[in-house]
């Protein structure tokens, strides 16, 4: 949910990339419903592994399981989330989810924003 939300509400400073440290191998269906009923497409979404060349080339890594991972190469890096997954939940559940997840991006959004614009106006 937190790409396809990223995609749409943070384009402009986040580009983001799903990856799992125990990946499902697709996409919930009721995560795409989910998304689909708030107005943000699912196409293109996958479940793919984290591989030690992702996290390098990222500037930031969403540990959205809220637990201090060991698989993280570069704990600098990581921020942690505590999100609930809501696979296998009733359907209130993953809106739950999804109005948590679309806080917390919109949030990271905007922190970002204002670092970028804090660098433009020292320079």
């Amino acid at each position: 949910m937190a790409e396809a939300i990223a995609r749409y509400d943070a384009a402009d400073v986040i580009e983001p990339s799903s990856a799992g440290l125990r990946p499902m191998g697709s996409v919930a269906e009721q995560t795409k419903q989910t998304l689909l009923q708030n107005g943000y497409s699912a196409n293109g979404l996958t479940s793919d592994a984290l591989t030690p060349e992702a996290a390098e080339a990222a500037d930031i890594i969403i540990n959205m399981t809220g637990k201090p991972e060991q698989a993280f190469w570069n704990h600098e890096k990581v921020e942690d989330w505590m999100v609930q997954d809501p696979y296998g939940a009733a359907q209130e559940t993953y809106q739950r989810v999804f109005e948590g997840i679309k806080r917390r991006v919109n949030q990271l959004a905007e922190g970002l924003r204002v670092k970028r614009e804090q660098k433009t106006t020292t320079r």
